[in-house]
């Protein structure tokens, strides 16, 4: 895969960023973190070289000054909200969030459920986390917020909520998803913070859209591609072009929210200490792109592939034709179409062909290989075999695992675990191959080229199962899937 972003820059520059933020506010920030702090696919895809875990990492670099707070909305405890990406609802991800941050050695000081009304299973998951030794604060609605200023900026708004007590110089406020209300809980702290004669300020995380990036550029329509479910729009922020007649990027929200915002600031501390919404962030991300081409062709890929995406949840039933519309127009400004990527005309003419799913790949030296549908094999388990062969010099031809090996394993899917189709998945097909390379030296070297295919392109004519898509996942495989069904069933897993 070529590299377009420079990690090890990255970790630097932005850990030391922070603590010059921290220090100009006196020695305590309060900083809104947006987007994942860890497991953050789309920057590694639009960014190559950015690693996904990299804003973990940075956080890692000022462990002994950092804690955590972890907001949640009531309302979405209440509604069972859940993570499109993992499936679990928020109140199971605030768990799994906690045991991952502690795992790194980061300290969690606590859970705020926001705009807490007395939602019944709000207090549920509150008495769970009690019992579980996790701190519980509750922030509530204010009425008319944000635009009621002299009340959330009183005892009876800001003031009613629950103090957090912390500790130390960096509080990161993080969340399951957004509309957890994080911002707004940084503002509370602020005015306790202030009320208790604390020297403390705000600032916001968001690695994108990249604020010194032109507003055009595909790294910042790559992030409107991403967050066409939430209607963001990139913009040129308009407060800091008048403070300091220089062009930056923004997105509608923080643009709309800032006169707002700077006003609270105003109630709080007497003057704001921000001018515009880019000066709230302390994102270092575009200074430390190092091949700007390699960037703008990753980021081209990933509209078109939230746009096969958007096709599939279509096709699914779900109610997206507004984002692919979004989607659809991004393209165009963006210059290509969907078979811009390589990947999908041959896997298209192979069923055309054969009559029969299949499925192709760019590999990195831009060769293409196709696999297709078998009696012993899917398309997608024959494409990996045969990309492996690829990427490991072995002959086409050759058979990396033997029939006398995918048989037994049809024979117990079928007659014993009674599953209709015997061609083996993606996940079959591995294990298959990694019991081969116990005797057999070119299954071996097959195994061993399995992480070059991390980065590679492909796309599939048929939707492809969970399964197949959780394993091409793990590998890395970049995937697009055509908006059809092998089968007419009404039921898909």
């Amino acid at each position: 895969m070529k590299i377009g972003f420079d990690n090890d820059k990255y970790l630097k520059t932005q850990s030391a960023h922070i603590r010059e933020r921290i220090t100009s506010f006196g020695g305590k920030l309060y900083l809104e973190f947006g987007g994942k702090i860890f497991d953050d696919y789309h920057a590694s895809r639009v960014l190559p070289g950015f690693l996904p875990d990299s804003k973990m990492k940075m956080l890692l670099e000022l462990r002994d000054e950092a804690e955590i707070i972890i907001a949640i909305c009531a309302n979405d405890i209440e509604k069972s909200k859940v993570r499109g990406d993992i499936g679990i609802t928020y109140d199971q991800d605030i768990l799994r969030l906690i045991d991952i941050y502690t795992s790194f050695g980061l300290s969690v000081c606590g859970v705020v459920m926001t705009q807490f009304g007395g939602q019944q299973s709000a207090v549920a998951f509150e008495e769970k986390l009690k019992k579980l030794g996790v701190r519980v604060y509750r922030h509530y609605t204010i009425e008319g917020y944000p635009a009621n200023i002299p009340l959330i900026v009183s005892d009876e708004g800001f003031g009613k909520n629950d103090y957090i007590e912390t500790t130390r110089s960096l509080v990161v406020v993080t969340a399951p998803g957004p509309g957890s209300g994080k911002m707004a809980v940084c503002l509370s702290q602020l005015y306790h913070e202030h009320k208790r004669g604390v020297q403390a300020g705000y600032a916001k995380f968001e690695t994108f859209p990249i604020w010194n990036l032109p507003l055009k550029h595909p790294v910042n329509l790559a992030y409107e591609a991403a967050t066409t479910d939430l209607n963001d729009v990139n913009m040129i922020d308009p407060f800091h072009l008048e403070a300091y007649g220089e062009t930056t990027v923004n997105y509608n929200r923080d643009i709309e929210i800032f006169p707002v915002l700077n006003t609270i600031f105003e109630r709080i501390f007497g003057t704001s200490p921000y001018k515009s919404p880019t000066d709230m962030g302390v994102n270092m991300a575009g200074n430390c792109i190092i091949d700007d081409t390699v960037c703008c062709e990753a980021s081209r890929q990933e509209v078109i592939r939230r746009y096969y995406k958007a096709l599939v949840a279509a096709k699914n039933g779900e109610a997206v034709q507004n984002e692919i519309f979004a989607l659809e127009v991004l393209m165009k400004q963006l210059g290509v179409t969907a078979e811009y990527r390589r990947c999908v005309q041959p896997a298209l003419a192979a069923t055309e062909k054969t009559g029969q799913p299949a499925a192709a790949m760019e590999l990195p030296d831009g060769k293409i290989v196709v696999g297709k549908t078998s009696n012993l094999l899917g398309a997608s388990s024959a494409l990996i075999l045969n990309a492996l062969k690829a990427l490991a010099g072995i002959n086409s031809e050759i058979d990396l695992v033997s029939p006398v090996v995918i048989e037994p394993i049809q024979d117990l899917k079928v007659n014993h675990l009674g599953n209709k189709n015997p061609r083996l998945h993606t996940d079959e097909v591995l294990l298959a191959l990694s019991i081969s390379a116990a005797t057999n030296p070119t299954a071996e070297k097959a195994m061993q080229a399995l992480s070059l295919l991390r980065g590679c392109e492909m796309h599939s004519t048929v939707i492809l199962s969970e399964v197949d898509l959780h394993t091409f996942s793990k590998l890395g495989v970049l995937v697009t899937c055509e908006p059809a069904r092998q089968t007419n069933s009404l039921y898909h897993k």
